[in-house]
């Protein structure tokens, strides 16, 4: 029994590493951007990682899909579980901090593919974990499948083949896109709320001074009098008791000079947007192809418009690459959800998505 349970947890916890690893190594660059909320100011404040973050999201991918195949074949085992182990403590004590303070809505433990609660997120890092104490109390039956040599070249294979894939998809487009601006996708119909949707629960908070310390009040307690008469009100902000339905697409814009232009630019039949979330870091051979191709597409009839959230950069790049079409502005956040590339080029007719593509694959690009 004891054999039976102890390789029923090393297929459950080996296949599971490896679909996680997988479905995080097809986009490293939206794993990154959890990463830069682990990092954040708000969370754990160590900014000074938040440049090495997408190297780190490539490592952490990479090494659960390699640890997950060399315990489905029994290589290394006392390595492998060990690190297993640390592994999973590490990422139990990040969900329970992020389900506990409520900081991290989603922990990217399945990237865009599955999304969990904080709470859900932690459970499932439990369950693992207790699998993974089976398997490390029970070391000695896990043996290997094959002999030496056929051992080491699974696992040398697993490494290569997992670093090929980070750095296609990191040169090109994720090989599966599982965001809601995917090819196909209709941006308006993302942006819909059913009439019977489910709206948020909303508490005001009202923040005075109290003594010299910010101090939190509810409406309740306006109405009952329980506010200090030497308080010094500060601001009123809204508390989220219950999150109603959010639409897939949410914060999508096409601003300029304060107006949002995106429901007249989404009817036009022939569109092309360049995205660029952060002008400073975006690529200059990408950038530098973006006029060619505005000139090419305005001849056959496209409207062309970049979309970045770097307001006071545009002018800068305009002149230095000599491009002649406007830039419209967008939280980075939501152009990053829309593409990773950095710059990437997306076509839609009438709001439906009819092709992406990183830069690096402009030549691709179908007119």
């Amino acid at each position: 029994m004891k054999n039976i349970i102890t390789q029923f947890s090393r297929i459950f916890v080996g296949i599971l590493f490896i679909i996680s690893g997988l479905i995080k190594l097809n986009d490293p660059v939206g794993f990154s951007y959890k990463l830069d909320e682990y990092f954040s100011e708000t969370v754990f404040n160590i900014p000074f990682l938040v440049p090495y973050t997408l190297a780190l999201a490539l490592f952490l991918v990479i090494l659960e899909v390699v640890l997950g195949v060399m315990l489905l074949i029994g290589y290394k085992s006392k390595f492998t579980i060990w690190s297993l182990l640390l592994l999973i403590v590490f990422f139990t004590f990040l969900t329970f901090y992020s389900a506990y303070f409520d900081v991290v809505k989603d922990c990217g433990c399945f990237g865009d593919a599955l999304k969990l609660t904080p709470w859900e997120s932690f459970t499932k890092d439990v369950i693992l974990l207790f699998f993974i104490l089976i398997l490390f109390f029970n070391m000695k039956l896990v043996k290997p499948l094959f002999g030496d040599k056929v051992q080491n070249i699974l696992a040398i294979l697993s490494v290569v083949l997992s670093a090929f894939m980070g750095y296609w998809v990191l040169n090109h487009l994720p090989l599966k896109d599982f965001r809601p601006y995917k090819v196909g996708n209709n941006i308006q119909k993302g942006m819909e709320v059913p009439a019977n949707a489910e709206k948020s629960v909303v508490e005001m908070i009202f923040v005075y001074k109290v003594k010299g310390v910010a101090t939190e009040f509810t409406e309740k307690d306006l109405m009952d009098g329980k506010i200090p008469s030497d308080a010094v009100f500060v601001e009123r902000k809204d508390k989220v008791i219950k999150e109603g339905y959010v639409p897939p697409i949410h914060d999508f814009a096409l601003e300029l000079d304060g107006t949002d232009y995106k429901d007249a630019l989404l009817q036009e039949p022939k569109l092309i947007i360049f995205t660029a979330y952060d002008l400073d870091k975006a690529d200059a051979d990408g950038l530098q192809k973006l006029e060619k191709i505005n000139l090419d597409a305005k001849a056959k009839g496209y409207k062309v418009v970049a979309l970045t959230a770097s307001k006071d950069k545009t002018a800068e790049v305009k002149k230095k690459y000599g491009q002649t079409f406007d830039y419209y502005f967008c939280d980075a956040i939501a152009i990053k959800t829309i593409e990773r590339a950095n710059p990437s080029i997306i076509v839609i007719e009438k709001g439906t998505i009819k092709q992406k593509l990183h830069h690096n694959d402009s030549d691709q690009l179908k007119l």
